[in-house]
Protein backbone atom coordinates (compact mmCIF):
# COMPACT_ATOMS: atom_id res chain seq x y z
CA UNK A 1 0.00 0.00 0.00
CA UNK A 2 1.28 3.50 -1.39
CA UNK A 3 1.39 6.91 0.63
CA UNK A 4 -1.15 8.14 -1.69
CA UNK A 5 -3.76 5.06 -0.68
CA UNK A 6 -2.57 5.44 2.92
CA UNK A 7 -3.41 10.10 2.65
CA UNK A 8 -6.50 9.48 0.38
CA UNK A 9 -8.24 6.79 2.88
CA UNK A 10 -7.25 8.96 5.66
CA UNK A 11 -8.42 12.47 4.58
CA UNK A 12 -11.82 11.44 3.44
CA UNK A 13 -12.06 9.75 6.64
CA UNK A 14 -11.49 12.67 8.42
CA UNK A 15 -14.75 13.73 6.21
CA UNK A 16 -16.70 11.04 7.40
CA UNK A 17 -15.91 11.80 10.93
CA UNK A 18 -18.38 14.64 11.73
CA UNK A 19 -21.36 12.44 10.35
CA UNK A 20 -20.26 9.06 12.40
CA UNK A 21 -23.14 9.10 14.18
CA UNK A 22 -25.25 9.04 10.27
CA UNK A 23 -22.75 7.31 8.62
CA UNK A 24 -22.79 4.13 10.98
CA UNK A 25 -26.42 4.23 10.48
CA UNK A 26 -26.47 4.30 6.93
CA UNK A 27 -23.86 1.21 7.16
CA UNK A 28 -26.10 -0.79 9.04
CA UNK A 29 -29.36 -0.59 7.80
CA UNK A 30 -27.54 -0.93 4.13
CA UNK A 31 -25.34 -4.07 5.81
CA UNK A 32 -29.06 -5.88 6.97
CA UNK A 33 -30.71 -4.80 3.93
CA UNK A 34 -28.06 -6.54 1.70
CA UNK A 35 -27.64 -9.47 4.11
CA UNK A 36 -30.90 -9.72 6.38
CA UNK A 37 -29.28 -13.17 8.19
CA UNK A 38 -26.31 -10.68 10.03
CA UNK A 39 -28.84 -8.74 11.70
CA UNK A 40 -28.82 -11.49 15.10
CA UNK A 41 -25.21 -11.36 14.82
CA UNK A 42 -25.53 -8.08 16.99
CA UNK A 43 -26.66 -8.76 20.19
CA UNK A 44 -26.28 -5.08 21.59
CA UNK A 45 -27.98 -1.91 20.78
CA UNK A 46 -27.05 -1.20 17.14
CA UNK A 47 -26.56 2.92 18.13
CA UNK A 48 -23.84 1.54 20.48
CA UNK A 49 -22.35 -1.12 18.52
CA UNK A 50 -22.08 2.08 15.85
CA UNK A 51 -20.02 4.25 17.60
CA UNK A 52 -17.86 1.43 18.26
CA UNK A 53 -17.56 0.55 14.64
CA UNK A 54 -16.49 3.99 13.63
CA UNK A 55 -14.07 4.08 16.53
CA UNK A 56 -12.35 1.12 15.69
CA UNK A 57 -12.47 2.25 11.53
CA UNK A 58 -10.69 5.48 12.78
CA UNK A 59 -7.99 3.47 14.95
CA UNK A 60 -7.58 1.13 11.59
CA UNK A 61 -7.54 4.51 9.42
CA UNK A 62 -5.29 5.71 11.59
CA UNK A 63 -2.87 3.23 12.25
CA UNK A 64 -2.29 2.66 8.25
CA UNK A 65 1.35 4.70 8.71
CA UNK A 66 2.38 1.63 10.73
CA UNK A 67 1.06 -1.57 9.57
CA UNK A 68 3.41 -3.57 12.03
CA UNK A 69 1.51 -2.26 14.75
CA UNK A 70 -1.71 -2.52 13.15
CA UNK A 71 -1.91 -6.05 11.82
CA UNK A 72 -1.53 -7.75 15.65
CA UNK A 73 -4.25 -5.79 16.47
CA UNK A 74 -6.55 -6.58 13.40
CA UNK A 75 -5.64 -10.17 13.79
CA UNK A 76 -6.85 -9.97 17.39
CA UNK A 77 -10.25 -8.10 15.95
CA UNK A 78 -10.39 -11.35 13.84
CA UNK A 79 -9.87 -14.16 16.05
CA UNK A 80 -12.46 -12.67 18.01
CA UNK A 81 -15.00 -12.33 15.49
CA UNK A 82 -15.08 -16.06 15.16
CA UNK A 83 -16.99 -16.03 18.27
CA UNK A 84 -19.70 -13.87 17.22
CA UNK A 85 -20.59 -15.97 14.27
CA UNK A 86 -18.79 -13.94 11.67
CA UNK A 87 -17.23 -16.37 8.43
CA UNK A 88 -15.43 -15.33 5.27
CA UNK A 89 -18.32 -14.49 3.34
CA UNK A 90 -19.87 -11.56 5.36
CA UNK A 91 -16.62 -9.71 5.17
CA UNK A 92 -17.92 -9.57 1.12
CA UNK A 93 -21.36 -7.89 2.15
CA UNK A 94 -19.40 -5.41 4.80
CA UNK A 95 -17.15 -4.24 2.80
CA UNK A 96 -19.79 -3.64 -0.12
CA UNK A 97 -21.86 -1.68 2.79
CA UNK A 98 -18.72 0.20 3.75
CA UNK A 99 -18.12 1.30 0.06
CA UNK A 100 -21.74 2.08 -0.23
CA UNK A 101 -21.71 4.14 3.11
CA UNK A 102 -18.90 6.22 2.18
CA UNK A 103 -20.23 6.39 -1.47
CA UNK A 104 -23.23 8.60 0.30
CA UNK A 105 -21.33 10.33 3.05
CA UNK A 106 -18.23 11.48 0.81
CA UNK A 107 -20.66 12.11 -2.30
CA UNK A 108 -18.52 14.13 -5.14
CA UNK A 109 -15.86 13.26 -2.64
CA UNK A 110 -16.01 9.74 -3.37
CA UNK A 111 -14.66 9.70 -7.02
CA UNK A 112 -13.12 6.24 -8.35
CA UNK A 113 -9.82 7.16 -7.10
CA UNK A 114 -10.75 7.45 -3.45
CA UNK A 115 -13.30 4.06 -3.90
CA UNK A 116 -10.10 1.77 -5.20
CA UNK A 117 -7.90 3.33 -2.17
CA UNK A 118 -10.68 2.30 0.37
CA UNK A 119 -11.09 -0.98 -1.25
CA UNK A 120 -7.86 -1.48 -1.30
CA UNK A 121 -7.56 -0.89 2.27
CA UNK A 122 -10.88 -2.72 3.36
CA UNK A 123 -9.36 -5.87 1.65
CA UNK A 124 -5.74 -6.16 3.19
CA UNK A 125 -7.67 -5.50 6.45
CA UNK A 126 -10.35 -7.78 6.24
CA UNK A 127 -7.78 -10.14 4.70
CA UNK A 128 -5.97 -10.08 7.70
CA UNK A 129 -9.30 -10.63 9.96
CA UNK A 130 -9.92 -13.71 7.63
CA UNK A 131 -6.61 -15.44 8.11
CA UNK A 132 -6.25 -14.98 11.99
CA UNK A 133 -9.99 -16.15 11.97
CA UNK A 134 -8.77 -19.38 10.12
CA UNK A 135 -5.85 -20.22 13.26
CA UNK A 136 -8.39 -18.98 15.43
CA UNK A 137 -10.87 -22.13 14.39
CA UNK A 138 -7.93 -24.95 13.86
Amino acid sequence: MDAKTISLVQSTFQQVVPIAGTAASLFYTKLFELDPSLRPLFKSDITEQGKKLMQMIGVAVNGLNNLDALVPAVEQLGARHVGYGVQDSHYDTVGTALLWTLNKGLAEDFTPEVEAAWTEVYTLLAGVMKEASKTQVA
